[in-house]
């Protein structure tokens, strides 16, 4: 497959944090002109089926996958999995394990807005947003006071209120590296590392868990993403030579009024790398 391909391969539903249903999204990257496309839910694969007959019945080239929650030096890093089996026994299980404390997390943001906001209603307006009941995230937090007023939009909610330092921030351990990595390559897929210029490491560190996500066997690097500017396109085009990683491309669309860029909106990975979707079958 060309390098040039339409390849959109990070997105996601309302049963993690999207605001449409897997086989909307199908269409909506069909019309948009997406030759190869993606579903990667947070910790999750239950829209996979949905978004595979969906693209099976448009004619829609189709990726299964997730996109882990890791804990790395207390930030929250996301590696996608591309190319899994949604069934897969031991990721189902996984999953619901890493699913399983985000409700006591939820509690713990609703009640640090409360003090902080005077919203008491956080958990309930979270949960009505949530098309997952088991996935209560931030991002339904800050629609959810979006929707009260507190904030002019959900980049203010998180700006202010839901990033590390700021007074509705909960810490929260996720899997590690090894393990998100264990878990996709079970379930017969790639690893890709997500949108690597969003994460807050001094050189050095980005540096270590690059080395150690290679000795892990990752396989890919998000080069072209919506959270990236020029200067991280440059930047992670010489990290996926520098380490022989495969490049991936996606827009990580969440929703038509949030989200940076639409599907299949992104430009072409730079000359010179080598696509992950060559690796896909």
């Amino acid at each position: 497959m060309s390098a040039l391909l339409n390849a959109d391969l990070h997105c996601h539903s309302l049963v993690s944090d999207g605001t449409l249903e897997p086989a909307v999204l199908a269409r909506r990257a069909q019309r948009n002109g997406v030759d190869l496309w993606a579903l990667t839910d947070h910790d999750a694969v239950g829209g996979l089926e949905e978004a595979a007959r969906a693209c099976a019945d448009i004619g829609l080239a189709f990726v299964a996958g997730v996109e882990i929650s890791v804990s790395v030096l207390d930030q929250t890093v996301h590696v996608v999995g591309l190319g899994v089996d949604a069934g897969h026994a031991g990721l189902q299980r996984e999953l619901g394990r890493l699913c399983a404390g985000r409700d006591a997390r939820a509690q713990a943001i609703s009640d640090a807005l409360r003090e902080h906001t005077g919203v008491d209603d956080a958990y309930a307006g979270a949960s009505r947003l949530a098309g997952n009941p088991a996935l209560i995230s931030r991002t339904h937090f800050a629609r959810h006071l979006v929707a009260r007023g507190v904030c002019s939009s959900t980049g203010e909610v998180f700006s202010r209120f839901l990033t590390p330092g700021k007074p509705g921030y909960v810490e929260h351990t996720w899997a590690s590296l090894q393990q998100a990595v264990q878990w996709i390559h079970d379930a017969g897929g790639l690893a890709v590392l997500a949108h690597p210029g969003r994460y807050r490491f001094r050189q050095d560190q980005e540096e270590a868990m690059l080395r150690e996500f290679l000795e892990l066997g990752g396989e890919g690097i998000e080069v072209i993403t919506s959270s990236h500017g020029a200067a991280d396109w440059r930047k992670y085009t010489a990290v996926a030579r520098s380490y022989g990683l495969r490049a991936s491309r996606g827009s990580d669309f969440h929703c038509p009024r949030e989200s940076r860029c639409d599907l299949g909106r992104l430009p072409p990975l730079p000359d010179g790398l080598r696509p992950i979707w060559d690796l896909l079958h």
